[in-house]
């Protein structure tokens, strides 16, 4: 239901555009294979009865407190655990109006933010010059203010030496540099996840949070660092300016207020439980020896190079038990070690992700995004990963001699949505208009797409192809 067209008109159009048994209807199964083979009168039920839910909890969420903790309240606590039913619409409705209450009215004089191109061409091992830390050194310290601002824009961008004027593409493009260093070896807040490291498994191309010893405060700089990431997720939401990172799952759900599992550490790092698997295989295979010479020696082979202590993503060796990590692993005390390290690995980013949503909930209010799930939240923040061409096309503008029926113009469309992939087509986006992403329904388009005509001094006409304030001269 939320993925079908039709709920953004209404309930009733979305039943009414639901297949008949007699009608082939293709493209719907396609979409919702596991409603193949049942009756459409069944579909009309179970749709009505999520519709009814919805109104149900529509009807007191506003006498509800979601910023309640976990046992706080049985009625808030069953909302949550049922929120995969309720309709995206409306938990977006929710916390628009939300972010209505807390934001702050636009200024006119906004703050500038002056990026030096030459400086973060210089790499070093701390971060200090990219685009990321310089934006980090002159908003981190206001953000949870400037970015409640309603301005469509938040800062002016100044590239130095570069003649900038900031009509919004420079703005947009310093968003998209800034996350391009967040996923990335310039920032030493994030590393690429281990399936990544290793090419093999899911998740290749996603980045983790660094791995800090876990009997260690983080720093303070990388503390306010991670919380002012979150503070750009919150900015993201507020302004639907989606934010091009490459997270996993996990830390999602944990701003979600969901647990971690171990399908979501394998997720990022397909070797991460193996051998303590094959250990404990081993042994229920050989519960029927009962003599603990056998048993020992059985293992021995196995546990021989163990100790209590792991491998941590950064590839640094944590101990397990705080001053005892030379301490073997035997087949008695072996299930007392998996335990402590399934423990290490659930909890190996907890901290660096609680700073993140710290940062978000300074801009958002924290109460309606735990009715979130975590693929809600990425979207909300990162947009989503396909490129709309059409949506695209439905906000654009022709000026000059091109409208929408003129053949080079159709064939411009045809090659965008066609021959392009998804990775041309956000190369597309960022060269136009300094993003990645576009926005998510057409109402959000608060500046329009643009293709027009120039005319040079010899009267010879060429394409220009520009949204709106995208100019970066």
């Amino acid at each position: 239901m939320n993925e079908h067209p039709s709920m953004d008109d209404s309930f009733n159009t979305f039943i009414l555009a639901l297949p008949n048994e007699s009608t082939s209807y293709p493209e719907f199964y396609k979409n919702y294979p596991l409603l193949l083979n049942t009756s459409r009168k069944y579909i009309q039920i179970r749709a009505t009865v999520f519709y009814q839910f919805n109104i149900l909890v529509e009807r007191i969420v506003s006498t509800l407190d979601f910023s309640l903790l976990p046992g706080q309240s049985i009625l808030v606590d069953y909302i949550r655990t049922v929120k995969y039913y309720l309709l995206q619409k409306r938990k977006f409705a929710w916390l628009e109006e939300s972010l209505s209450k807390t934001e702050h009215e636009s200024i006119s004089k906004l703050p500038e933010v002056k990026f030096d191109i030459i400086k973060a061409s210089m790499h070093d091992n701390e971060g200090e010059n990219t685009i990321f830390n310089q934006a980090f050194e002159q908003l981190h310290e206001n953000a949870h203010v400037i970015f409640r601002l309603s301005n469509e824009r938040l800062w002016q961008a100044t590239y130095l030496e570069m003649h900038s004027i900031d009509q919004g593409g420079p703005y947009r493009d310093s968003i998209t540099a800034i996350c391009s260093d967040i996923c990335s070896i310039g920032v030493p807040l994030f590393i690429l996840g281990p399936n990544g490291q290793m090419n093999m498994g899911l998740n290749r191309d996603c980045w983790i949070p660094n791995v800090f010893p876990p009997n260690k405060p983080i720093s303070n700089k990388f503390k306010k660092q991670y919380q002012f990431i979150g503070q750009l997720m919150g900015m993201a939401i507020r302004q639907k300016h989606y934010l091009n990172l490459k997270f996993p799952i996990l830390l999602w759900k944990q701003l979600v207020g969901e647990d971690i599992t171990m399908k979501d550490i394998e997720a990022i790092d397909i070797q991460s439980f193996a051998i303590i698997k094959e250990m404990e295989i081993n042994i229920a295979q050989n519960q029927s020896i009962n003599i603990d010479s056998d048993i020992n020696y059985l293992c021995a082979s196995i546990m021989s190079e163990l100790r209590f202590d792991v491998i941590g993503l950064s590839g640094h060796a944590y101990e397990l038990i705080p001053g005892d990590q030379d301490i073997s692993v035997t087949p008695r005390n072996f299930p007392e070690y998996c335990m402590r390290y399934r423990e290490y690995r659930l909890n190996e980013f907890h901290r660096q992700i609680e700073y993140i949503r710290q940062g978000l909930c300074s801009v958002l209010p924290y109460d309606f995004l735990t009715l979130f799930t975590a693929n809600e939240l990425e979207e909300a923040v990162c947009g989503k990963d396909e490129i709309n061409v059409l949506l695209l096309k439905r906000n654009t503008l022709y000026r000059g001699d091109y409208n929408e029926n003129s053949p080079h113009i159709q064939r411009f469309w045809t090659v965008l949505n066609e021959m392009f992939d998804e990775a041309q087509k956000k190369l597309f986006l960022i060269f136009v208009w300094g993003r990645s992403t576009l926005r998510k329904l057409d109402r959000d388009f608060t500046s329009k797409f643009i293709i027009q005509t120039i005319s040079h001094n010899d009267n010879h006409e060429t394409d220009q192809i520009l949204p709106s304030e995208s100019c970066l001269c």
